[in-house]
């Protein structure tokens, strides 16, 4: 166990809040932005959900107040979706809404793929009274493709992303080379459409097929950015911000950040690879 939080503690900023706000501040020096986001995933209790909403406010609030350049990232697990589907989608709505009065965006994360039609019908529904959501969609995912040509229609901020989840053959692609593939398959309609994108990736090979892509279909900065995680290749986050290109790192915080990695770890196996790949990495 001791391993595993030594481990945790260099992709997770912290218990507090404090810590978040400290790491996002750094992160801001280097003109990197960050989207927080407070550890309470696959929360049964609603007195603890209610709790993971108040400490969402405060985060809001804070954003807001110092000036953060940061929004913030949220999951259905952490607001009552095992609970109630229609007791989740009022606290989404409420924090959403909560959010865009303080100035704040919010990107909905996806999780496993019981949650995706959900997720992403919940999106949709709130998308248009606030244009500026945000939902993650997972390029391991087979009706990803469909997925995506619809929130196409609806000019959806995406944020694109490979998939950290472990799912059947039947619905998701299991070889490395074929979820690249798609990734950039999807990268591809993405940026022929009208809407913004988030490349959330650390694979440089993808990395520099995206920036060929911006240069080939003149996407303009403002429409487009590259999100990675807390503490993995930080050296690549500074060099690409250092050359103007817009980036974002998704900082996870809270009590439960050794759960959160954990589960996570003991997932997939591929989840473990990755976090000792870079680990003695910058």
């Amino acid at each position: 166990m001791n391993i595993l939080i030594y481990f945790a503690k260099r992709f997770v900023a912290g218990e507090n809040l404090e810590d978040a706000i400290k790491a996002t501040r750094i992160l801001n020096k280097n003109d990197i932005k960050t989207t927080l986001d407070f550890l309470g995933e696959h929360t049964l209790i609603k007195k603890e959900v209610s709790k993971n909403i108040e400490q969402y406010k405060k985060l809001i609030r804070s954003i807001n107040i110092l000036k953060l350049n940061s929004n913030i990232s949220l999951k259905l697990s952490s607001l009552g979706i095992d609970i109630s589907k229609k007791y989740c989608l009022k606290n989404l709505s409420y924090l959403v809404k909560y959010a865009s009065k303080y100035k704040v965006a919010v990107t909905i994360d996806m999780e496993g793929s019981k949650y995706t039609t959900t997720t992403i019908n919940f999106y949709k529904k709130l998308h248009k009274k606030y244009p500026n959501l945000e939902i993650a969609i997972q390029a391991n995912l087979k009706r990803s493709y469909k997925d995506i040509l619809s929130l196409i229609k609806r000019k959806a901020n995406i944020r694109l992303v490979k998939g950290a989840y472990k799912e059947s053959s039947k619905i998701s692609y299991l070889k490395k080379e074929d979820t690249n593939k798609n990734y950039i398959y999807l990268l591809i309609k993405l940026i022929k459409s009208k809407g913004f994108i988030a490349i959330a990736t650390h694979d440089q090979k993808i990395i520099e097929k995206a920036k060929n892509y911006f240069k080939k279909y003149n996407v303009k900065k403002y429409r487009y950015e590259f999100q990675m995680l807390y503490g993995i290749r930080r050296n690549l986050q500074i060099e690409l911000a250092d050359k103007s290109f817009p980036i974002r790192v998704y900082v996870p915080y809270g009590k439960k950040w050794l759960h959160y990695f954990y589960r996570r770890i003991r997932e997939r196996k591929e989840n473990l690879f990755f976090v000792l790949k870079y680990l003695f990495r910058s």
